[in-house]
């Protein structure tokens, strides 16, 4: 999970201020110094980090924090905001050129970033804000690039313009641009090339596609795992060519965070995206309060909220909800609502959105929880539901031994597997009837099928 260490550390620190009464001036300088090095190790520049913990001690030690009621809750409220302005304070969206005129969107970034992936993401994202996007292959030096990117636009839907690896980009860009007015399309994203390192042929290949045609978003897709590097990146590629915003890919990994907190202070430029997963929905607009809410193990609610309205059928969520509060729901639902809590992501991405995610647990402990409740464990549930009738997983009622032996052979798992899920399953049902508050009571509704 990104930001695992840096989140554990800074709760720790604030799990100390929060039990004084009073705060000293000892108090808040000790607890810096400790976010400080929590800092430092998830690998943020350490001049970014240096005026942050300055701006927050200033903060933190005026007299309306020190003499208020709760001074250590007034720390942390002052760290988050901070957080926030670190990573840009305020959400940017893409720019895209009024009217019927072409917006123009050149990816850019080192090899092994993801960007073509990433490229084929953002189609999809700018597909669904009502755009007609057409995807571009520059990548004329690895012919697996244009094929992973007819691919990949296959998939979201959206054409791809090519005209193979033997003309120069700066050519094919300003081919498809005379494609798109003549198709209809509005939103043209130009798929460039990489290299494994930043080099002068690979600059001059750029500006030439920028004087070539009029691009109006230049964005670079960093790989988050590389730290300190991707700012680096970053820099060297607005210096050379100017580059309007980040896309910050592999946030989902085991990152330390440091780029997602550099990035905007050090380049000035803001991140406008961030990729979560392989998938190709798996990308997420950056909101810094919420980011900064997650590193905090504050959790984020109104990103939660978001997935699932994007995810979850409105009609099932209701209908499951109602037969949940009277125990009604069978096999067959219970398959509905783990179809809904794999277009949201999964546990794991559920979990991690939840405020200060479970009560007394750490983001490790979270990690503990999602491999009890782990991808396989779930296809194996889903094998034993696929193996039974129709008739079965109608009526819960007809299980016996006989037929749960037959659901295990069906499923390919051993029979204590299948009895161990049909008693859960039977649990949650009296559970269900016995909570009709947590259900949202007579008229309310349950929210997510989970």
């Amino acid at each position: 999970m990104a930001f695992e260490s840096l989140s554990d550390k800074l709760q720790n620190v604030f799990k100390n201020l929060r039990g004084k009464g009073r705060l000293s001036e000892e108090d808040v300088k000790a607890a810096l110094k400790e976010v400080k090095m929590a800092l430092l190790e998830a690998d943020v520049n350490f001049k970014v980090v240096k005026n942050f913990v300055k701006t927050v001690q200033e903060r933190a030690i005026g007299a309306d924090v020190m003499n208020g009621l709760n001074p250590g809750q007034m720390v942390i409220k002052i760290v988050n905001e901070e957080l926030t302005n670190l990573m840009g304070s305020e959400t940017t969206e893409i720019a895209y050129r009024p009217g019927q005129q072409i917006t123009v969107i050149m990816m850019v970034g080192l090899q092994g970033a993801g960007k073509t992936t990433t490229t084929a993401k953002l189609a999809g994202h700018v597909k669904k804000k009502g755009k007609k996007p057409l995807l571009v292959a520059c990548d004329v030096y690895r012919p697996a690039a244009i094929t992973q990117l007819q691919i990949n636009g296959e998939k979201q839907g959206v054409p791809v313009f090519s005209m193979g690896d033997k003309n120069k980009p700066a050519d094919i860009a300003k081919a498809s641009i005379e494609h798109a007015k003549k198709n209809g399309f509005n939103v043209v994203i130009l798929d460039t090339a990489g290299r494994l390192h930043i080099d002068e042929g690979m600059m001059d290949e750029l500006v030439e596609i920028k004087e070539s045609v009029d691009v109006a978003q230049t964005l670079l897709v960093v790989d988050a795992m590389t730290g300190q590097d991707a700012v680096n990146v970053a820099g060297t590629f607005d210096e050379k060519i100017g580059i309007d915003g980040v896309v910050l890919t592999k946030l989902d990994g085991d990152t330390r965070g440091g780029a997602a907190l550099s990035i905007r202070a050090v380049t000035g430029k803001p991140i406008l995206f961030c990729g979560m997963g392989e998938k190709l929905d798996d990308l997420e607009q950056f909101y810094p309060d919420r980011m900064a809410s997650r590193i905090l193990g504050m959790g984020d609610v109104l990103s939660l909220i978001e997935k699932a309205e994007a995810s979850i059928d409105e009609e099932k969520a209701k209908d499951l909800s109602r037969k949940m509060r009277k125990a009604e729901f069978d096999y067959n639902d219970y398959l509905d609502s783990m179809a809904q809590m794999k277009k949201m992501g999964g546990i794991g991405s559920v979990l991690g959105m939840m405020p200060g995610m479970i009560p007394g647990m750490n983001s490790a402990q979270v990690s503990q929880l999602e491999g009890a409740i782990d991808d396989k464990k779930m296809a194996h549930i889903e094998a034993i539901i696929l193996s039974m009738t129709p008739e079965e997983r109608a009526n819960p009622k007809l299980m016996n031994p006989s037929r749960k032996k037959r659901l295990a052979r069906g499923a390919g798992v051993d029979i204590a597997e299948v009895n161990r899920f049909i008693k859960q399953f039977d649990q949650t049902k009296k559970m269900m009837k016995k909570m009709p508050g947590m259900m949202g009571g007579k008229r309310g509704r349950m929210k997510f099928p989970f």
